[in-house]
């Protein structure tokens, strides 16, 4: 029997060309895929009335050090140079697997909430082979679209951050890629997290990117930020070891130079933007006119929820004030313009869906609603005082709503929160990250003392 869902009358905004932006519009969902967009759509299904609801792609977060939800908002004040020690060095060590497990589940069910269909976990938390099984078990158990990022253990800030000897183990990403990942086509799939050079020794580097390569999955990593990575000059020594590919992701991107850029651009890469920190934690400008600039489609990532919000509406915010007041300011002191090629709200919604799948290398499943693709929609409430009246949808979605709009979310075909409220047991996700971070506040404290 065919499972059908109809959006009916929301205005629909499909982010593909062909289908266009909806004023009043339907969405039919059949077997968990988008099967049409159009004015009006007779189905036999069941019917999720729109009228007043903005229906759009989900958002897609391309960086999220998912695990650290049970430590949300312990840095508030953090640079990146703090991160490392208050975060890497001081509460990475003490994480157990039910640590790992439970921020990953509460971490997924908030991206959920907020309307993040999608998500890159970047799991540099891997201190036991225990771990990552718990990390891709909370995932699965959220029913969130995920690319599971495998990274390194976080034992010691001096061991795996400064010139690093130590590489991600390769047996056991082998093991995780075929215990869970036998297929690339589920609903969760498998990356690799690298350190990278500057952090690691080159045969490190080496040895971590050949390891991706043999298994067929993409790379992820951390470049040009803050005033140490800033410094090193990653993607060139990349370019020089002859493993720049477009399987690879570089995250942050603030201080790359211009040949670094054009290293990227001609190699394929993509690029992740984590806009509130960056700007809030001394990572540098966030550079998203930047990769436009050079041919590139960057996306949005939450990055740490350590020190910032965990919602898709502050990143896109957050880049669309930096990067304007960083355009407005150089305009004028040279006394000219401002260029035609200032960024936009409606670029924003870009960058937040279609372009985070193309990051993700999911741009064929998802990031719009076109016929074919899975189906991963958010309905947002425009009704509400913060939105309406609404003049121009997409401002309305990236300069107007927050969490509270987002009413309606469907991953691959099946409804995730309804009516404002998640259908997830957000009772059980909660009781188990307070645990943890009554646990690791315990654990901390005797470490101090002992």
């Amino acid at each position: 029997m065919t499972d059908r869902i109809l959006l009916r009358g929301g205005h629909v905004i499909s982010m593909d060309a062909s289908v266009r932006e909806l004023p009043r519009g339907d969405v039919l969902i059949e077997d968990g895929r988008v099967a049409a967009v159009r004015p009006e759509i007779g189905a036999d299904a069941q019917v999720l009335d729109m009228t007043g609801r903005i229906v759009i792609p989900g958002f897609v977060d391309t960086h999220r050090h998912t695990w650290e939800a049970s430590i949300r908002g312990v840095a508030p004040d953090a640079t990146l140079d703090d991160y490392f020690v208050d975060i890497l060095d001081t509460f990475a060590p003490l994480y157990t697997p039910e640590d790992v497990y439970a921020a990953n589940l509460a971490g997924a069910l908030e991206c959920l909430n907020a309307g993040i269909t999608t998500l890159v976990d970047w799991s540099h938390i891997n201190n036991t082979p225990d771990h990552p099984d718990a990390a891709v078990q909370a995932l699965a158990e959220s029913g969130i679209r995920a690319q599971y990022a495998y990274g390194s253990a976080n034992t010691s800030l001096a061991d795996y951050w400064f010139d690093s000897k130590i590489a991600i183990p390769g047996d056991d990403v082998r093991r995780i890629r075929t215990k869970y990942f036998a297929s690339d086509d589920g609903l969760l799939t498998m990356a690799l997290a690298t350190r990278g050079p500057g952090f690691c020794r080159s045969e490190v580097v080496t040895s971590e990117w050949a390891l991706a390569r043999e298994l067929g999955i993409p790379i992820t990593v951390h470049v040009a930020m803050g005033r140490l990575a800033g410094r090193f000059g990653m993607v060139g020594q990349l370019h020089e070891m002859g493993l720049l590919g477009p399987d690879t992701t570089y995250v942050h991107c603030c201080y790359l130079s211009e040949d670094e850029w054009r290293m990227v651009a001609d190699s394929g890469g993509t690029v992740s933007i984590a806009p509130q920190v960056e700007t809030q934690m001394g990572h540098g400008w966030p550079p998203v006119m930047k990769a436009v600039a050079h041919g590139l489609r960057p996306s949005l990532s939450i990055d740490v929820v350590t020190t910032v919000p965990g919602d898709m509406f502050t990143q896109i915010r957050a880049a669309f004030g930096a990067e304007r007041a960083r355009v407005n300011a150089e305009c004028w002191q040279a006394d000219v313009p401002v260029p035609e090629t200032m960024l936009t709200a409606r670029r924003m919604l870009e960058t937040a869906t279609a372009n985070g799948a193309h990051v993700a290398g999911l741009e064929h499943r998802t990031g719009s609603l076109t016929p074919g693709k899975r189906a991963d929609v958010v309905a947002l409430d425009a009704t509400a005082p913060n939105m309406a009246p609404v003049h121009d949808a997409a401002a309305a979605v990236t300069l107007c709503a927050d969490v509270s709009n987002v009413e309606t979310v469907i991953v691959d075909g099946v409804i995730r929160k309804r009516d404002g409220r998640l259908t997830g047991d957000v009772a059980r996700a909660r009781r188990l990250v307070e645990a943890s971070r009554d646990r690791l506040l315990a654990a901390k404290e005797a470490k101090r003392t002992a």
